[in-house]
């Protein structure tokens, strides 16, 4: 057998579900009970009854899962596969900052450690934030984190002031203005896309800006036409499988990379044999205390419950 069929038959065999980010690799897509981006599978994860939930993506999607899920065994095929953004902000460094602003509600977006998701009041992903900044009262004064373009893109579309941290994801900020221009002449009639986690400029260009999910329905509604995707590399393999006739091309990045794409290291860290052996072997586990987790759970589940 090849290690798909293998890790089909291992999950049944367990009790298992495989959960998969659309920056994860093409295999390791195709092999997941579920696909999707942070919202989906924050919710897949709280909904699912499998023993075990084995988290293809980075270290705080995993810990999200755990939060949700105490009592199951929550696997991630590569334990240092972490995030950018999540390390941009420290949870002992951000305890400070909401201790100085007390009368501030403290909406955290969910690329953050379970400890800084400890702290928030209510957790956000790029699908639902507009909507999260929104449910406040407009007299309130907001704290959003960790990522200040996608604080910049939701002050915009609310008009809202925040007071933002200074993080961000670096491959959303590895795109080049320059080649995307180029890239857009030489393709005449075609769409830009984007992720709220670009740049300003980069959204500035852009037709629809929007979460994984939600760019994946903008091209679903317009099957023929050609896209330029700014976000990373990875969702095009569903993005094309969902709609076959789109042209779609990645986004050029600043350096020069295998595609000349922007691609995630740390999404490309786990891989089919990793999954696999981490299925069979049951580890690595994530961990999360059970009182970081009690705090940690209650933001989450305001965000699920205000994203029904």
């Amino acid at each position: 057998m090849d290690l798909h069929q293998k890790i089909t038959e291992l999950k049944k065999k367990k009790n298992a579900v495989i959960l998969a980010h659309y920056y994860q690799v093409p295999e390791i897509q195709e092999v997941a009970d579920y696909v999707g981006d942070s919202l989906g599978l924050s919710q897949k994860a709280a909904e699912t009854d499998a023993e075990i939930i084995v988290f293809a993506g980075v270290h705080f999607m995993a810990e999200t899962a755990k939060i949700l899920n105490p009592s199951k065994k929550v696997l991630l095929p590569d334990l240092m596969a972490g995030c950018s953004l999540a390390d941009s902000c420290p949870a002992d460094v951000f305890q400070k900052l909401v201790e100085a602003h007390p009368d501030h509600v403290v909406i955290t977006y969910v690329n953050c450690s379970a400890e800084v998701k400890a702290l928030s009041d209510i957790i956000c992903t790029s699908s639902n934030a507009e909507k999260i900044v929104n449910s406040v009262p407009k007299d309130v004064p907001i704290i959003f984190a960790p990522d200040k373009n996608l604080g910049k893109y939701i002050q915009k579309k609310t008009g809202r002031k925040m007071l933002l941290w200074d993080g961000a994801c670096i491959v959303h900020e590895a795109f080049s203005m320059d080649k995307l221009l180029k890239l857009y002449k030489e393709n005449p009639g075609s769409k830009i896309i984007a992720h709220p986690e670009s740049e300003s400029h980069i959204l500035e260009t852009a037709t629809y800006v929007g979460s994984t999910a939600g760019m994946i329905d903008y091209v679903k509604k317009h099957p023929t036409e050609k896209f330029i995707v700014a976000t990373e590399a990875g969702i095009l393999h569903k993005m094309q499988q969902e709609v076959p006739q789109a042209i779609l091309i990645p986004a050029p990045a600043e350096e020069d990379n295998t595609c000349a794409c922007s691609e995630c290291a740390f999404m490309k860290m786990n891989t089919l044999q990793k999954l696999y052996d981490c299925l069979l072997n049951e580890s690595p586990q994530i961990e999360v205390s059970e009182e970081i987790r009690k705090k940690a759970i209650l933001p989450i589940e305001r965000m699920l419950e205000l994203s029904k």
